[in-house]
């Protein structure tokens, strides 16, 4: 009696922990999920440009040469001169004075002007980080959803093997089959089983990296209602990698051209003013104004890198001619594999996928029916499941082409 007691207490207590157990499982599944912010690639671009520590850099730089412009106008130091001794007389006196001189000329404009062209010029830089940050994030976001899609395929194939392990006991049962169908069913589900895990551990790298292009601590992943496929309307004007090279190089010339004109102004004479206060024969207070001006005789050095910044001119232009042909070059090979990726996935997804379905479907009622046999059905099997893999591999690389071609590599050095 005691112990049917003892048996029910222990039996009540298994069950309240193993309530618990699922209980807690739940709560830390719950909050696995909502730790992760679904979010979709324009949230995304978005996330990257208010987040990534190189755009935050150019905005510093930026400022930085924004701030510069209050530096435009360079007078010289103030120079303070204290004379003391017998330069009157015996006597000992005095002779204090200061003196300043400024710039004449167009030497402030100058100045300013390359400021400001310094300025623009970051913030070309800047619109080509931006740029190469919406290229990793749109080609991380499309990784990940790839990831999702191999996942999905390997449930799809747990599913069929699944049911494929139960017909071939069921067969073994009945005596309509060797125990050989059995055996191969189960170590193909346990396969599958493995490169399950293994998907998971890959689906987790993709998410990472997504995460540090947008550079968050938030764990975001994309939202996997996005269409697998990649959404690309091809610009027959010029694109915009091109614009945005072009408008670095045509920059980088006026920051040249402006740097040419400030030297050009540096050889221009200074004027400058003075004050001074003095004894004579140790009486006070004698003083008076004194005026200046400095004549840069040896002004070669000036106009040597005025030169000099006019050869950078030159060298800029010959640098975009080159990489605007380097472009072309660049978005006609992409172009090409594009069209190549594109009749891939295109058969795929006209008949591939069809065939697929279709040889799977048949195979799984034939062989239930005992109208295939064992091996004829493990055949038609993995074609099926290869064409299904083909299918989603030619999907990433569509999307990687695609998202090849709208962001081909710039070139700015």
């Amino acid at each position: 009696m005691k112990n049917s007691k003892y048996k029910n207490q222990l039996k009540e207590l298994c069950s309240r922990w193993l309530s618990g157990l699922r209980l807690s499982i739940f709560l830390l599944a719950s909050t696995a999920t909502f730790a992760q912010q679904t979010i979709s690639l324009e949230k995304a671009i978005e996330l990257a440009k208010s987040n990534n520590i190189d755009l935050k850099i150019a905005d510093k730089e930026i400022e930085k040469q924004t701030v510069l412009k209050k530096a435009a106008f360079q007078p010289d130091p103030l120079q303070f001169q204290y004379q003391g001794g017998q330069f009157n007389s015996a006597d000992y006196d005095h002779n204090v004075s200061v003196q300043q001189f400024f710039p004449l000329g167009n030497i402030t404009k100058a100045n300013r002007q390359l400021q400001e062209e310094l300025a623009k010029l970051a913030e070309k830089r800047k619109a080509l980080s931006f740029y190469e940050i919406e290229k990793a994030v749109t080609l991380a976001y499309y990784q990940y959803l790839y990831g999702v899609s191999i996942q999905k395929l390997n449930s799809e194939l747990n599913e069929i093997y699944t049911k494929f392990l139960k017909n071939a006991e069921l067969r073994f049962k009945t005596g309509e089959s060797g125990n050989i169908e059995v055996i191969s069913a189960k170590a193909k589900v346990k396969e599958i089983e493995t490169q399950k895990a293994q998907l998971e551990y890959d689906l987790a790298i993709y998410q990472k990296q997504l995460q540090f292009f947008i550079q968050t601590d938030e764990n975001v992943v994309p939202d996997q209602n996005t269409a697998l496929q990649y959404a690309f309307v091809e610009n027959q004007e010029n694109t915009k990698a091109e614009i945005l090279m072009t408008d670095f190089y045509q920059q980088q010339i006026s920051v040249y051209q402006k740097e040419a004109g400030t030297f050009k102004a540096l050889r221009t004479p200074k004027v400058g003013l003075g004050y001074f206060a003095q004894t004579i024969n140790t009486e006070s207070l004698f003083q008076g104004f004194t005026a200046g001006l400095q004549i840069p005789l040896f002004g070669g050095v000036n106009t040597t890198k005025a030169k000099a910044a006019e050869i950078s001119i030159s060298q800029s232009q010959l640098a975009l001619d080159k990489n605007k042909m380097m472009l072309n070059l660049q978005r006609e090979e992409l172009k090409n594999n594009f069209e190549k990726q594109q009749k891939n996935l295109a058969y795929f997804q006209n008949e591939g996928s069809l065939y697929a379905n279709q040889i799977i479907e048949t195979a799984q009622k034939s062989y239930a029916n005992g109208d295939m046999s064992y091996w004829s059905y493990i055949s038609f099997l993995n074609q099926a499941i290869d064409i299904k893999k083909q299918f989603a591999e030619a999907t990433h690389s569509y999307n990687q082409s695609v998202i090849e071609l709208q962001f081909p590599t710039i070139k700015n050095n």
